[in-house]
């Protein structure tokens, strides 16, 4: 459907006695294209993406099978039906055609109610095609809201538990050092559940537009150490290696957001120490991708030689409510929002971010970022 909220059709042909009556026809009931030679009929499907095509066979230049050859080979055009209006009555013509993708024929010399029957049986073959795609498209989006919630419920229910059991123990201690032991235990829980608290507060942020980045004047090394602290001791449990490489081109100091690039890294490498086996290797660098007088575009990626991922995932794990695996998830732990809230915070500082991975060979994030320089 074009803005208007009609249906549309392209008609090709380089007759314009035929296209004055298939405009004639259509137009009280849909938009109208109208090109004359094959060349142009290519570029009109793909700046208009229209629901239906009319298409001539012989033409001049380009006939109508180079024509519908190109666009099938198209993304954007491949699954527009394509009707043949031709004089030609050979059954080869027509077995030709239908080879190579054609949806229907109409002959000329043509009536009226052929074409508006015709073109309005692509129609509803169209319609009834969408909503079947909706309909799947809203169960899959209703069980992966089922999922997610599920996991969300559980990784905040588990803090929560050990906070108020280590808190009855603690009534109960019968000594300081025991008693201690419990409040941090308290305090480790009470962590957990607010970073969980945190990314569903940054997903919100993210999808209502309050995603506001903030300026600060920072060090990249000195930023990545505070990182590192973090994960340190979740390395040394697994006894995973580590190796780091920082550009000595990356100008110091940055002006951008010291904040949610160290997230970004963080919530990177923390998945690469999860889903790293225990004495894997994991690797980070950082590198000037551009640099012009006033800004600098710096890559960071973050290599691991764990568990991995299908191809057919890589977009999926940057959904809020998709993830790769969702056994995984339950069985590693977290509510699966780390790289939901990195794509947004990557692309609020002008970067993107992508995954290479493949199931048991690793996995690789890079994104991309620009900061000023201060």
């Amino acid at each position: 459907m074009d803005e208007t909220g009609k249906y549309s059709v392209l008609v090709v042909d380089d007759d314009s006695s035929d296209i004055m009556a298939l405009t004639h026809i259509l137009s009280p009931e849909y938009t109208v294209y109208v090109v004359k030679d094959g060349k142009n009929a290519i570029k009109a499907a793909g700046k208009y993406v229209p629901d239906v095509i009319l298409l001539d066979i012989i033409m001049p230049g380009l006939d109508g099978y180079d024509v519908i050859t190109a666009l099938k080979d198209m993304e954007s055009t491949k699954n527009i039906p394509v009707i043949f209006v031709t004089g030609l009555s050979n059954a080869d013509d027509e077995k030709k055609g239908l080879l190579l993708g054609a949806a229907d024929y109409i002959t000329k010399p043509f009536s009226s109610a052929i074409v508006k029957l015709r073109v309005k049986n692509q129609i509803r073959i169209l319609e009834q095609t969408r909503l079947i795609i909706d309909s799947e498209l809203a169960e899959k989006s209703n069980r992966a809201k089922i999922e997610f919630l599920s996991r969300m419920s559980h990784e905040m229910l588990t803090p929560m538990n050990a906070i108020i059991g280590m808190t009855q123990l603690v009534d109960t201690a019968g000594d300081l050092r025991k008693a201690r032991e419990c409040a941090e235990e308290i305090r480790k829980a009470a962590r957990h559940l607010s970073a969980q608290l945190n990314d569903l507060l940054d997903i919100s942020g993210g999808n209502t537009g309050a995603f506001v980045p903030a300026d600060t004047v920072f060090t990249f090394p000195e930023m990545f150490r505070a990182v590192l602290r973090e994960i340190r001791r979740d390395l040394e449990e697994k006894q995973q290696g580590f190796s780091c490489h920082l550009d000595a081109r990356i100008p110091e100091p940055l002006i951008g957001d010291e904040k949610r690039l160290a997230q970004v890294i963080s919530n990177l490498l923390g998945n690469s120490v999860k889903f790293t086996p225990a004495g894997g290797e994991i690797r980070f660098s950082a590198c000037v991708l551009r640099e012009d007088a006033g800004t600098v575009t710096l890559q960071v990626e973050t290599a691991d030689n764990g568990i991995g991922i299908s191809k057919g995932k890589h977009q999926d794990i940057f959904s809020p409510l998709e993830q790769a695996d969702g056994s995984l998830t339950r069985r590693y732990g977290g509510i699966g929002l780390g790289l939901a809230i990195s794509k947004y915070i990557v692309e609020m500082m002008g970067g993107e971010i992508w995954v290479e991975s493949e199931p048991g060979k690793g996995t690789v994030f890079i994104f991309t970022c620009v900061m000023r320089k201060g």
